[in-house]
């Protein structure tokens, strides 16, 4: 087998293979012996079928299969003898054998890039010592406090207004006629000023009472969720059944037992202070990160194959598609498609491949590897972040042995930041928060 290398650009290469005559003849005659035993041709006992005959009934199956077969077979060799390190699906347009001379035919395929050896000693790194505020730990109290709160009934009898939580029967008409976007409905609740289906929908319950009927025009921007409705003009017919209001708890020690793990007040925000520092915590290094990576970009510079970024590039789209599917909705009811979030993240996606590429140079580059011990801990550290028991964490991992090798690179990676970390100098700073609305 002839092998010969074309450089399309440093990471694009076309592979030009030649298979030798006598090779492809071989197979052919073996394909041909096989198809004899097992032939049905009338006029002919199994295993007599002149191989004339198959030829005349089967010779393009047979070409198409030989064909087949001697890629599978010569383009792992001619990756081997090559020594190119392939990323990516090779691209084949593969000609059907004839039998006459030889075999050729071209692979397109990407390699990872030769990047040089990555300085990254004695970077200067600033590190944001975030503090937490009273302010902070009374927003999340709040928070907590509104997860708390009880709707009841409104006895005394006033109209609806907003913040009111209001039970109705709705049903929407396009032209006069029932539309099936929107569809009677019945018992639905909404928080008036929230906006569920339309803001101007909520501004125009205001006023009503239980058991009235009221007409609500509205229309539908053209940017809406919902491509169906957007840019359409609807009426309501909409039954207001009643008015609840909210009933928010005291914040004491009290509210601090009813979330279930609380002896007093003080440990709650306690627990809320800690959970905030954890978040800064992780926030700040995330900070680290993006001045390391920004540095090391700069600094470093090669060529990213395409078939690399389209893959992160699908990883990201399916993540945003899962997203939203867990919030109850779609890229097609957001009027959005994968073409869109492609072109939006592309940028996005080959960042992310040059930084998975500089870390996997450091770790080439300085010879860093796992021990048991490593691993281990990795595991420990899964089932801490997931508060799973770690022999669950372990069966998930070690089921496959892509599995293992996705966490040891992502151990690996976190092992050459530390590194880098290591051998840089940091500054301490304190950052001067923004003033967050604690609300009410």
């Amino acid at each position: 087998m002839q092998v010969i290398v074309e450089d399309l650009s440093a990471v694009k290469k076309v592979l030009h293979i030649e298979i030798p005559e006598k090779d492809v003849v071989s197979e052919l005659d073996k394909a041909y012996k096989d198809l004899k035993k097992n032939a049905k041709v009338k006029g002919f006992r199994p295993g007599k079928t002149p191989r004339s005959v198959l030829e005349r009934l089967y010779k393009k199956d047979v070409n198409a299969d030989v064909s087949s077969k001697l890629i599978q077979d010569s383009l792992i060799d001619a990756i081997k003898e090559t020594d190119l390190r392939i990323v990516g699906r090779p691209e084949i347009e593969p000609p059907i054998v004839d039998g006459n001379g030889p075999y050729k035919y071209d692979a397109t395929v990407e390699i990872e890039p030769e990047i040089e050896d990555v300085d990254f000693k004695g970077l200067t790194l600033k590190k944001n010592l975030y503090k937490v505020s009273a302010e902070e730990i009374n927003a999340q109290l709040k928070m907590l406090q509104k997860n708390l709160a009880q709707q009841k009934t409104l006895e005394e009898d006033r109209p609806a207004q907003e913040g009111d939580f209001v039970l109705i029967d709705y049903e929407g008409f396009k032209d006069g006629k029932p539309f099936a976007e929107t569809q009677k409905t019945e018992n639905f609740t909404l928080k008036i000023g929230d906006g569920p289906i339309l803001k101007e929908f909520d501004e125009q319950l205001i006023g009503m009472r239980t058991g009235e009927t009221r007409e609500v025009k509205v229309h539908f921007p053209e940017d809406y969720f919902n491509n169906k409705v957007a840019n359409l003009e609807i009426t309501f017919n909409v039954k207001l059944n009643g008015i609840r209001e909210v009933v928010l708890p005291a914040i004491d020690d009290e509210f601090a037992k009813d979330l279930g793990k609380y002896g007093t007040l003080e440990q709650l925000k306690e627990e809320i202070r800690n959970n905030l520092l954890k978040g800064y915590e992780k926030r700040s290094d995330q900070e680290v990160q993006e001045q390391i990576f920004t540095t090391l970009l700069e600094k470093t510079n090669f060529e990213v194959p395409d078939s690399l970024v389209e893959f992160e590039l699908e990883g990201i789209i399916d993540e945003a598609d899962k997203t939203l599917a867990y919030h109850g909705t779609s890229l097609e009811e957001r009027g959005l498609t994968k073409e869109d979030l492609a072109e939006k993240y592309r940028d996005t996606a080959e960042k992310q491949v040059r930084r998975r590429l500089i870390l996997k140079k450091i770790i080439e580059q300085e010879n860093l590897t796992l021990s048991n011990e490593d691993l281990e801990n990795g595991y420990k550290d899964m089932a801490k972040a997931f508060n799973r028991p770690l022999e669950e964490i372990k069966n998930f991992y070690e089921q496959k042995d892509s599995n293992i090798e996705l966490l040891k690179i992502s151990l690996l990676e976190k092992k050459a930041l530390k590194l880098i970390i290591e051998n840089s100098s940091q500054e301490i700073v304190e950052p001067e928060l923004e003033s967050k609305d604690t609300g009410t």
